[in-house]
C-alpha cells in the first residue's frame, strides 16, 4: 500500500530524513522504532504533509503524495494520530465526532456509531469538552477523530506518551480493533510492551535511515539486536 523511496527532509538548514526507504502492506501494522531524535516523528510529519521533503517519494496504492498539502493527502485516505492528542478544548466530543465525520461520509465503514463501538468510553463523554477529558480519552478521541476520515493509512505517533500503564492497555485494543478492520497503521512508539503487542513488522530508524526491518517476533528473539539499536536489553 505504501511505497516510500529515498525520502529526504527536513528543517530550515537541516536534513532529518537522510533518503528513507520503507514499504507497508495492506492491513498492516507497522511498529516504528529509534531513540530520541533520530526522525521518526519528522517521517510521521512528512508523510502527512506537514513536513516538506526535498527529495524522494511517497505513494499510496501508486499515487505519488511526496510534497502535497496536508488536505490532498487526507483526501487520498491518509489520517493522523499527532503526539500530545491536539485535540479542541473547548469543543465537545460530540463536536469533534461530527465535524470528523462529514470529512468521512460516504467514504467508508466507519461513522459515529461504529466508532463509538470500538471506543465506548467516549460515548460515555459525548457532552464533555474535550479539555474535560483525561489524557488517555483524548487520545481515543483522537483516534476517533482519525477513524472517521475513512482513511486507508493511520499514521499514529508516541500514542502512549504520558499515559497510565492501564491506559496505554486500552490503547492496544483499540489499535487490535483497527488492525481487526483492515486499517493499515504506521505507529511510532517508545513503548515497546505497546509496540510489541500491536506490530506484525518492526522497522528502526537511526539517523534519519531506516536501519533495520524484521518481524515482531524475530526482533523480540534477539535481545542484542534491540539492545544495539535502542540501548535496552
Amino acid at each position: 500500500m505504501l511505497e516510500v523511496r529515498g525520502l529526504e527532509s527536513g528543517y530550515k538548514r537541516s536534513t532529518v530524513l537522510q533518503g528513507v526507504d520503507l514499504d507497508v502492506e495492506a492491513g498492516q501494522v507497522l511498529g516504528l522504532l529509534g531513540r530520541n531524535g533520530v526522525g521518526k516523528s519528522t517521517l510521521i510529519n512528512t508523510l502527512m504533509g506537514l513536513v516538506r521533503p526535498s527529495r524522494g517519494s511517497v505513494t499510496l496504492d501508486g499515487a505519488e503524495l511526496a510534497g502535497r498539502r496536508p488536505d490532498v493527502i487526507a483526501r487520498a485516505g491518509v489520517a493522523l494520530v499527532p503526539q500530545g492528542r491536539r485535540v479542541w478544548a473547548p469543543l465537545s466530543v460530540t463536536e469533534h465526532l461530527d465535524l470528523a465525520a462529514r470529512r468521512g461520509r460516504g467514504r467508508g465503514p466507519w461513522d459515529v456509531a461504529r466508532v463509538l463501538e470500538l471506543l465506548p468510553r467516549l460515548g460515555e463523554r459525548r457532552r464533555h469538552g474535550a479539555g474535560q477529558l483525561s489524557g488517555g480519552e483524548q487520545q481515543m478521541l483522537a483516534i476517533a477523530r482519525a477513524l472517521l476520515t475513512n482513511p486507508r493509512l493511520v499514521l499514529m505517533d508516541e500514542p502512549s506518551d504520558g499515559l497510565a500503564p492501564a491506559v496505554v492497555d486500552l490503547i492496544g485494543e483499540a489499535i487490535g480493533g483497527m488492525k481487526a478492520e483492515g486499517v493499515t497503521l504506521v505507529v511510532v512508539e517508545q513503548d515497546l510492551h505497546l509496540a510489541f503487542a500491536v506490530a506484525d513488522e518492526i522497522a528502526v530508524m537511526d539517523k534519519g535511515l531506516i536501519v533495520h526491518r524484521s518481524t515482531t517476533r524475530e526482533f523480540r528473539s534477539d535481545s542484542s539486536v534491540a539492545h544495539s539499536l535502542l540501548g535496552v536489553a
